[in-house]
């Protein structure tokens, strides 16, 4: 393979952040920590390659026993592109998947919530607990979603009523004894 072809880790764009790592934390090295606010990640969660925490706006905060995936993207400058000084929150049990977005602006996304792939949650939205965001759906700036919610990416939303939120925990706790021993960890490199 030529020089030219090769696979390399994104380049840190920003300043380094304040972190807080948990011991049993696992993120890849060629995962992006930027911003000039303090990152807290707590234990058990994985940070996949290329995802991207961004303090530049605020605190970010993210919960234990997490996965943040491939580019996706936590602690986003909203749309109007000013940035102003807010938090972003993220319970535990949360999973944001490939290419979602969670914009910073006092933005909360309750525990055991799913962000599907591609999905957007806008500045200052409120995510209630165990909400599913279905591939590609948006939810607008400073929007309330209710607990149990399924967002579809037409719009449409329907209460989850099947029960299965400790069944949700205990498989994402299975997934990410998996992903521990996939992802290798390169903790020292952020703090």
């Amino acid at each position: 393979m030529s020089k030219r072809h090769s696979i390399l880790p994104p380049a840190p764009s920003g300043p380094r952040p304040p972190t807080h790592l948990s011991p049993t934390l696992t993120i890849s090295d060629s995962a992006v920590l930027t911003g000039t606010h303090s990152i807290t990640l707590h234990g058990e969660t994985v940070i996949h390659p290329r995802a991207r925490l961004d303090s530049l706006a605020g605190r970010l905060t993210v919960g234990r026993r997490c996965v943040v995936h491939e580019r996706a993207t936590i602690g986003a400058v909203g749309a109007s592109g000013r940035i102003v000084e807010a938090a972003v929150t993220v319970g535990d049990y949360v999973v944001v998947e490939v290419g979602a977005v969670i914009e910073a602006g006092e933005t909360v996304v309750g525990e055991g919530t799913v962000v599907g792939v591609g999905a957007r949650v806008g500045a200052g939205a409120v995510v209630g607990k165990h909400c599913t965001l279905t591939p590609h759906s948006e939810i607008a700036a400073g929007e309330v979603v209710p607990d149990f919610t399924v967002v579809y990416s037409n719009g449409l939303r329907r209460t989850d009523k099947r029960g299965v939120a400790e069944l949700k925990n205990k498989g994402l706790a299975r997934q990410i004894d998996v992903l521990r021993r996939m992802i290798p960890s390169n903790p020292a490199k952020f703090a």
